[in-house]
This record gives C-alpha cells, sequence and structure tokens, in this order.
C-alpha cells in the first residue's frame, strides 16, 4: 500500500477524532485537511470520512462503557435506565427527521464558502453569548435530564444540519442555553452522538456501498483507530479542561476558522462547494 496514503489517511483520522466531540466543525475541518492532502477522490473521501466517525463514537461508547452497561442492563427494571435511553432517542429524532427529509437539499445549497464561514462565526458569537449571559444551572446530572430538556438540546441539534454550525458546538451550547451544567451538556452530547452518527454512518455507507472496495479497506482501518485513540483523548480532555474553564476559547477558535474558510475560498486555496 502506498506509504503516502497511509500517512494521509492517519492526518484525517487525528483531525476527525481531535474535533468530533469538540464544539467545533469537524466536517469542516475533514474539507479543509482532505483538499490541502488530495486525499482521494471526493465519493470515496466521503465514505471514507463517514467510516471513520465510527471510530470517535466507539471511543466514546469505549469511555462511557459502564455507563452504557449499566442502561442496556436496566432497561428492563430500572426506570432511571429507560428514562435515559428514552432521553436520547427523544433528542435524536428532529435532527434525525429533517436529515432524512431535507438532507440532500442542504447538501446542494448550503455547501459554499458563505454559509459555511457565517455558521462557524455565527456560532462563535453564540458561545460568547451563552457564556456571558446569567447561567442558572438546574441539571447536574445527566440522569436529572427531563425528557423536555432531551427535547430541547434535540431541537438544538438540527441546527448542526447547517454545514459548519458543528453537531457538539449545537448541543452543547444549546444545553447550556437550557439550564445544563457544562458537564451535562457535553456528556449529553457525547451520548447522543452514538445513535446520530451511526445512523448517518450506516446510511452514508449503504447509500455508496459500490465505492467501497478491498483497496480502501486498508486506509478506513489507519483512520478508523487513529480516530478512535484521538476522540478518546480529546473526550478525556474536554472534560478535564471545562471542569475549570469555560467554552470561550472555541468562540475564538471559531471566528478565526470562519475568516480561514473564506480567506481559503476567496484564493482558491479549498473548493468548499465539494
Amino acid at each position: 500500500m502506498d506509504i503516502v496514503l497511509i500517512v494521509k489517511a492517519l492526518i484525517m483520522g487525528v483531525v476527525e477524532g481531535i474535533t468530533e466531540f469538540l464544539p467545533v466543525s469537524s466536517t469542516g475541518h475533514l474539507i479543509i485537511a482532505g483538499d490541502v492532502l488530495n486525499f482521494l477522490d471526493k465519493d470515496q473521501r466521503d465514505v471514507f470520512e463517514v467510516v471513520i466517525q465510527l471510530g470517535a463514537i466507539l471511543a466514546v461508547c469505549w469511555e462511557y462503557r459502564g455507563k452504557l452497561i449499566h442502561v442496556v442492563a436496566g432497561l428492563l427494571s430500572d426506570p432511571l435506565a429507560r428514562r435515559f435511553a428514552g432521553n436520547v432517542i427523544i433528542a435524536f429524532i428532529p435532527a434525525g427527521v429533517l436529515a432524512f427529509l431535507f438532507g440532500n437539499v442542504i447538501k446542494a445549497h448550503l455547501f459554499s464558502p458563505v454559509p459555511v464561514a457565517l455558521a462557524f462565526i455565527v456560532g462563535g458569537l453564540v458561545i460568547f453569548w451563552a457564556e456571558r449571559r446569567k447561567h442558572t444551572i438546574r441539571v447536574n446530572e445527566v440522569d436529572e435530564m427531563t425528557w423536555t430538556d432531551a427535547l430541547k438540546v434535540g431541537l438544538a441539534q438540527c441546527f448542526a444540519l447547517i454545514p459548519g454550525t458543528s453537531r457538539s458546538g449545537a448541543t452543547i451550547i444549546g444545553g447550556l442555553f437550557f439550564g445544563l451544567s457544562r458537564k451535562v451538556a457535553a456528556e449529553f452530547s457525547f451520548f447522543l452522538a452514538i445513535p446520530t452518527l451511526t445512523a448517518a454512518a450506516l446510511y452514508d455507507v449503504y447509500k455508496h456501498r459500490a465505492i467501497l472496495s478491498a483497496d480502501m479497506s486498508g486506509l478506513i482501518a489507519v483512520g478508523f483507530v487513529t480516530s478512535f485513540i484521538c476522540a478518546l483523548l480529546a473526550v478525556r480532555g474536554l472534560m478535564r479542561y471545562i471542569s475549570r474553564h469555560d467554552f470561550t476559547v472555541f468562540a475564538w477558535y471559531r471566528i478565526v476558522f470562519g475568516v480561514v474558510v473564506l480567506i481559503t475560498a476567496y484564493l482558491g486555496m479549498v473548493n468548499w462547494s465539494n
């Protein structure tokens, strides 16, 4: 196998793993990384990116395996476990329905420099707003969330259908607005990612199954493992970080990155329309 392609796959895995669960846009970062690296053709790259997302999801499952095992084991006997599972399902439904109905339209019309850059910048400004307003915390543990809390976070996740918004950013910052602590907002965002990204990944893999080949299997394996390791480190690092800091640094980063999107598009460095 081409060593250069392996290195590129590794870099893409690092980008996916680091950015997937932070309130920045993993899609935006992967677009830039893939374009700069000239990694595969568009269709192959899309499938590669979707599959390595599952590596990041596996990292969350591993990090919170105790919680997940407890919930699965208690579905028939533990009301708290059933409520938690119900909350994840409730939060998943709004974005899932909208993505099914309008996903192709969104991809066709919003994957262009200005909407993506604006989503980065507006998202940064929303984070500033969320952090500077008075934050009244009602929920200090994930198990304390009600179905209405879950629904609100699920509605916030709908904004992530806009390229550049960031699924994690929409759910975490939405959680802050709805009275969740930073810890709860981040953790519920992780749990909500499991059905959301898994469903999206499996659907895209099925849709593009003809593109999958034995030649890509090695590259996908490299990206998958790298994504898993980096996502695990990113999740742990984020939880340590927010125990002492707010999300303001991500707001600055998003604004700067939004400007980078505009500059790279204007100079022709990245073809964001792809």
